[in-house]
């Protein structure tokens, strides 16, 4: 077989394959939008690392998770998918080819994964009904639309060498590979059908572009086949069919997987700078609360805060030094008196805000104004030295150095309303384990008394859940956190109507997560995008 013409077949094909796109537009009504609804700015969205290796895996049943390990990195604030931050390059290009290269040669290699890809036995090299078939049936899986006549004929060439190599299925890696290169694969482009008025400037997405977004909304992966179908007979249009679409996505393990992943991200935890072992342990532990009280429990969101028992086997029982269940197996175990209590008494989440070999009071109190409570917080003036740790010239005490360089010059403002938040968290080091005092100076106390200027004063994790729960500003930094992952951006200040809306419907539904979920992509708006 000729290897350099397939290869410049297959860059044609993805390249060109748009201009091959069939006509997906909606007709009618469904261009309306609302008088007073405001349609938030969407702009073609990558797929992120974990997002392609998903998408592998439904696609092809791949489990590699190669992109992660080969793909640029994505950018973290906090979340993965802001497109704004996705740059192409000659690493990510070079990435793709051989990424595609890779999974088709795997999925060909194991008989059963390839024969799943075919809707058809083929007779033989030249067989071309099958070969259509499976390029008809495939495509539009992995573009997450029907391919247009045009699209369909420049993919049927590559059967040529299928018939020169005396192999059905030479043509058929070919195609994979092609597919998994084209940029409707690789970006989620969403072009929809212009609103009457908006002078071109708002577009309602059509049934295939609203699938896609449901999809890596809630499963973080392309649309099951049988979403596809829906959008196929034009039942993704009215807000109760979107509705129930989505409580279908919702009842399937993937969303599970995907609500964890929101929550490790924003909560920073998707990383963890421990030990293999330990970094999983933790990582079950939050999981296992987020699934229960979400999915299983369909309980009060904020329960995850107000937890009295944690998920834990003998090791992290040990590590957290909790009474152990007696078995390596994960079991929900009762805090006790320990103090401890819900989701910020987890290791997985203490372990943000380390620096210095050591947690950061600083970093803590960021977190908490920023993720917790979506506030915004200033950089340092550019001549401060942030790599530098704060001294005092009287105690080496932690409390003594941070009380001394937040108290006087242009910092002390800012650290004023930081440090404090993050002393409420002293006694709990960056792993999750408690102390009494600095580490590696016993003659160091820790109090555990922190305040947040505007609130009160609390005592670790459970007493800064208590204050947060008691402020009312949790609801809504929730519902903005969802919006952002959603929507692959920040908020501007045209998305500040919706983000209330959903926050109040939130606060109605006794803070139910998947109702907020369902509430969102049933919203009108969901169904629309604005031009950068």
């Amino acid at each position: 077989m000729q290897i350099t013409r397939a290869a410049g077949l297959l860059v044609a094909v993805a390249v060109g394959g748009c201009s091959g796109r069939a006509d997906l537009s909606d007709q009618g009504d469904q261009t309306r939008l609302s008088p007073n609804s405001v349609v938030g700015v969407s702009g073609a969205r990558r797929l992120s690392r974990t997002e392609y290796d998903d998408t592998l895996r439904d696609l092809l049943g791949d489990t590699s998770s190669s992109g992660f390990a080969m793909l640029p990195p994505d950018t973290h604030d906090p979340f993965d998918n802001d497109y704004r931050t996705q740059l192409t390059s000659p690493t990510l290009i070079e990435a793709l080819e051989t990424l595609a290269t890779n999974a088709a040669a795997r999925v060909l290699a194991d008989p059963a994964k390839r024969s799943a890809l075919l809707p058809c036995a083929p007779s033989g090299p030249s067989d071309a009904a099958c070969f259509r078939d499976f390029i008809a049936r495939f495509g539009r899986r992995v573009l997450r639309r029907p391919l247009g006549d045009e699209e369909i004929q420049s993919l049927i060439g590559l059967q040529s060498f299928s018939i020169e190599a005396h192999d059905f299925f030479t043509g058929v890696e070919l195609v994979i590979r092609a597919l998994l290169q084209h940029p409707e694969f690789v970006y989620r482009i969403e072009v929809g059908t212009p609103v009457a008025g908006s002078n071109g400037g708002i577009y309602r997405l059509n049934n295939f572009e609203m699938a896609t977004r449901l999809s890596y909304f809630l499963w973080g992966s392309t649309p099951p086949d049988w979403l596809l179908d829906l959008a196929d007979t034009g039942r993704l249009q009215r807000s109760d069919d979107v509705r129930s679409a989505a409580s279908r996505l919702l009842q399937d393990s993937r969303a599970r997987s995907r609500v964890n992943r929101f929550h490790a991200l924003w909560l920073g935890y998707h990383q963890l700078p421990h030990p293999m072992d330990l970094t999983r342990a933790l990582q079950t532990e939050t999981a296992a609360l987020i699934t229960k009280v979400v999915f299983e429990d369909r309980s009060d969101y904020f329960d995850l805060l107000r937890a009295n028992q944690t998920y834990v086997n003998d090791y992290l029982a040990r590590h957290y030094g909790l009474p152990s269940p007696g078995s390596s197996a994960f079991q929900w175990v009762s805090y006790g008196s320990t103090g401890r209590k819900g989701l910020l008494s987890h290791g997985s989440v203490l372990s943000a805000g380390a620096k210095f070999s050591d947690t950061s009071p600083t970093q803590r109190g960021i977190f908490v104004r920023t993720r917790l409570l979506c506030q915004q917080v200033p950089p340092p003036p550019p001549n401060v030295n942030v790599d530098q740790p704060p001294t005092s010239p009287t105690s080496n005490c932690k409390a003594d150095r941070y009380a001394s360089h937040s108290s006087v010059g242009s910092c002390a403002a800012c650290h004023q309303n930081l440090d404090p938040i993050g002393f409420g968290l002293e006694n709990y080091d960056q792993a999750g384990r408690y102390r009494t005092t600095d580490n590696g100076l016993p003659q160091c106390s820790i109090s555990g008394n922190g305040r947040i200027a505007e609130m009160g004063a609390f005592n670790g994790p459970g007493g800064l859940e208590d204050l947060l729960l008691a402020s009312g500003q949790l609801e809504q930094c929730v519902v903005t956190q969802v919006y952002r992952f959603a929507m692959g951006r920040r908020e501007s200040g045209d998305d500040g109507g919706l983000i209330s809306a959903l926050t109040a419907r939130f606060r109605s539904s006794n803070h139910s997560f998947t109702q907020l979920l369902l509430d969102f992509v049933s919203d009108e708006t969901f169904a629309f995008r604005k031009n950068e």
